[in-house]
């Protein structure tokens, strides 16, 4: 008599959720490893050959390494002009934006008729199409019929007018001391502040929503001002929320190309390291030339953003 086959236990709940947990996430993971890893893998591959852009073709994954492409990058001067343009555009254009940001939602906190549709016009640079808002800009500030220049001559008393957009820089004496005015670069910053301060809006005014009551209406018993009211109960809660908008706006502004490219095409001082990428690989063709520069773009914001988590991740996390 032959002993009795024991029946192999099925999988468990967990194994089963767990195949379930990967059969979900394999859709996903795919489309990131297509449409991220491999074209940054890709970009890596190419930043180390010495390749045109008619010659793309002939790139792949063995032979025809070489270090030139990075080693061009570190000893043309033109880079580093670019790199700082892009340190301060994108410094000044998150700091500019956040702080905008954040004064509109102080102001249309309160309830009052309309401020829905106050709510609505704000998201209105943030939501319009860049080149649609870009043309704009330039006809506003267009040095011959712009009507920020009519202003300007007309009521200001400004001698003759501004060319915003193509003019690198221009001398102002204030106190008997005489320095130069970037005229672009701040121009673009403008946009910059202008276009995105919707988006740090939105994220403080969800914030402000959920700052207990209480602790307010506690302080204004006390006696304390608005601005200590402000220092002392609101931004302690708003900081972890400005801190991460400073790290992602900071992340978008520090590789944005189009606004600047439609303003200005990155002359007049406004050359960001993407607009110099973008003109290497389409004006020059130099395709193993644009991809170090984008790699050494990338490791340069890792640095960055390294010291800002290494110095002031920690305490504005514990504040």
């Amino acid at each position: 008599m032959s002993a009795p086959v024991q029946a192999r236990p099925g999988p468990t709940r967990a194994q089963r959720d767990a195949r379930a947990g990967r059969t979900l996430l394999a859709p996903t993971l795919l489309i990131v490893l297509l449409v991220v890893i491999v074209p940054i893998a890709w970009t890596v591959v190419l930043a180390f050959q010495d390749l045109r852009l008619i010659d793309l073709h002939r790139g792949g994954l063995t032979g025809g390494f070489t270090l030139d492409n990075v080693t061009a990058v570190f000893t043309s001067p033109g880079f580093y002009n670019a790199l700082f343009t892009t340190i301060v555009y994108a410094t000044v254009g998150t700091a500019g934006s956040i702080g905008v940001g954040l004064v509109a939602a102080l102001a249309l906190r309160r309830t009052f008729r309309g401020r829905t549709v106050a709510r609505a016009f704000m998201l209105l640079p943030y939501v319009a199409p860049v080149v649609a808002v870009t043309f704009v800009w330039q006809t506003m500030l267009n040095p011959q019929f712009g009507i920020v220049n009519e202003i300007g001559t007309s009521l200001l008393g400004w001698d003759d007018p501004i060319a915003f957009l193509t003019q690198r820089s221009t001398t102002v004496s204030v106190f008997g001391f005489e320095f130069g005015v970037p005229v672009a670069l701040l121009t673009v910053i403008a946009f910059e502040i202008w276009r995105y301060f919707p988006f740090a809006f939105l994220f403080l005014t969800a914030r402000l929503a959920a700052v207990p009551g209480d602790l307010e209406e506690a302080a204004r018993m006390d006696g304390a001002t608005p601005s200590q009211r402000f220092r002392y109960v609101l931004l302690p809660q708003l900081l972890p929320v400005i801190a991460f908008l400073s790290v992602l706006r900071f992340i978008f502004t520090f590789n944005q190309f189009d606004d600047i490219y439609l303003l200005t095409g990155g002359g007049a001082g406004t050359g960001v390291v993407s607009v110099r990428v973008y003109d290497l690989l389409m004006a020059r063709g130099d395709i193993g030339g644009a991809s170090a520069q984008a790699l050494v773009l990338s490791l340069v914001l890792v640095v960055l953003l390294g010291i800002y988590f290494r110095f002031l991740g920690r305490k504005v996390e514990d504040a």
